[in-house]
């Protein structure tokens, strides 16, 4: 089976809580209940995660390097402030799909940039939670053809 880590970032663990109108009813708990069932028919191994601390992040980024062939990463509000975050993803070989809950392109100017976004290899935003298991998909058709 070929490992993914799934990582969120800061707040996440609100998620269901925290601005339902901005990002849904769904809990990380949901999520990642979802992300398990699909990984099973896809045929993958998940490591989830979600941390408020970005040297956290980084460090499951560095553990990914022993054995992932991705990261699914939802960096929060880490996206658009973390040079670190982006140094430890260049360090990945694996592919990087970047998700985002909320469109946001359609949100505040400084949500418009992302370092992240660098080093990814996709980038899904403004699909709710459903673009975790999109990046799911991506990852499993990728690992398929390697």
């Amino acid at each position: 089976m070929s490992l993914v880590y799934v990582l969120n970032g800061p707040n996440l663990n609100l998620l269901g809580k925290r601005q339902p109108e901005i990002y849904g009813s769904e809990t990380l708990a949901d999520v990642e209940r979802d992300c398990r069932v699909l990984a099973d028919e896809l045929g993958l191994s998940l490591r989830f995660h979600q941390s408020n601390h970005e040297g956290e992040i980084i460090d499951w980024i560095h553990e990914a390097r022993e054995g992932a062939v991705a990261i699914v990463i939802n960096p929060a509000a880490y996206t658009h402030t973390s040079v670190a975050i982006l140094d430890a993803l260049n360090a990945f070989e694996g592919t990087v799909i970047e998700v985002h809950i909320s469109n946001v392109h359609k949100r505040e100017s400084f949500r418009h940039h992302s370092f992240v976004s660098l080093r990814a290899d996709g980038v899904i935003a403004g699909l709710g939670t459903e673009g975790y298991r999109l990046a799911l998909r991506r990852v499993a058709s990728l690992a398929a053809k390697a």
